[in-house]
């Protein structure tokens, strides 16, 4: 096995720390850059992010830093996994220290509130033209708790360049985590993002006391919302079949790990979304995310009812028997319309 000399990861959330743990197979020095002191020193000195991973050790050459020139210098490969209403502002400050000609991988499922970019499009607003022909994103079903397990997982990474998808491809890629490319950048963050919103729909369902039957038309009607969106942002519909697409979706549905879902779920026991926040530590990205999706659909001319009816709940207090109520009782139409 070839291993490659650094990388880079910025964000230490559960993502970043189970990207770190598995890069630390295929790299000899992963630095990981974090936000919070407490996370660096913890890293640096017990081995272990408490926060994520209470009860997994991190290799040794997993070593943490709060300086981004320090985690960036002479990386190989570097991952920006950082939630996506900072994305911006921590890859601002990263611009001036990230190498030339190396793979610049988005692994953040989200869109930007005010711009409505996704990630690899607020990168390309930030970076010298030079540095765009080296972004990738990277997305598809993959618990980060399950990947620090070593769960075999299944992911993809895109990139208009082939040769930098890749590159990450044969980077990560070993007997556990298998990476497939794709050249459908737009299409995997659009899936990426908004299955978190159809997610915590999923979870209002369950909250609900409903069954299989109701959450297969979940997921499979919110799929075709998702797919409507992607198409009219110029996505190839196949990658809504793939693993960034329906993969995704299906996980975060459906898996008692999603931070979505388990906010849909308190939606659906009645709690209001205010008593849900608090109680939170890290914000459900799908949270973000719908307030974009309804910004989004409106400016595209895309009809999203699922979505439109998790923007009501979480910021309207639309309750969610109401909801799904308006949604079975919506006005008929083959399924195939578009």
């Amino acid at each position: 096995m070839d291993f490659m000399d650094k990388v880079g990861i910025i964000g230490a959330g559960a993502w970043g720390s189970a990207l770190a743990f598995h890069a630390s197979t295929r790299f000899r020095e992963v630095v990981v850059w974090a936000y919070e002191r407490e996370v660096v020193d913890e890293i640096n000195h017990q081995h272990e992010n408490r926060t994520y991973f209470p009860d997994i050790r991190l290799p040794d050459n997993i070593r943490a830093t709060s300086s981004l020139s320090d985690c960036l210098q002479d990386a190989h490969m570097v991952f920006s996994v950082s939630p996506s209403y900072v994305f911006r502002s921590v890859m601002c400050g990263a611009n001036e220290h990230i190498p030339r000609n190396v793979p610049i991988v988005s692994a953040t499922k989200g869109i930007e509130a005010d711009t409505l970019l996704t990630m690899s499009e607020v990168l390309q607003d930030i970076l010298p033209p030079e540095y765009h022909k080296q972004i990738a994103v990277l997305s598809g079903p993959s618990f980060a708790r399950e990947v620090a397990m070593k769960h075999p997982t299944a992911i993809s990474v895109g990139s208009k360049n082939e040769q930098v998808a890749v590159e990450v491809q044969n980077a990560l890629s070993d007997q556990v985590f298998r990476v497939y490319t794709s050249t459908d950048m737009i299409g995997m963050e659009i899936g990426g993002a908004l299955k978190n919103v159809i997610a915590i729909a999923s979870g209002a369902i369950d909250g609900l006391g409903f069954g299989s039957n109701t959450m297969a038309a979940l997921i499979t009607r919110g799929l075709a919302e998702i797919t409507r969106l992607a198409v009219k942002k110029g996505a190839n519909p196949l990658t809504m079949a793939g693993l960034s697409g329906m993969g995704d979706l299906v996980l975060t549905c459906m898996g008692g790990l999603s931070r979505n879902r388990q906010v849909g779920q308190k939606l659906g026991r009645g709690e209001k979304m205010r008593d849900i926040l608090r109680g939170m530590r890290q914000v459900a990205e799908g949270v973000h995310t719908a307030r974009s999706v309804q910004k989004i659909s409106a400016q595209q001319g895309v009809e999203m009812p699922i979505s439109e009816m998790v923007f009501r709940m979480l910021y309207e207090d639309l309750p969610a028997k109401q909801a799904l109520e308006e949604l079975m009782g919506r006005t008929l139409k083959k399924e195939l319309h578009l």
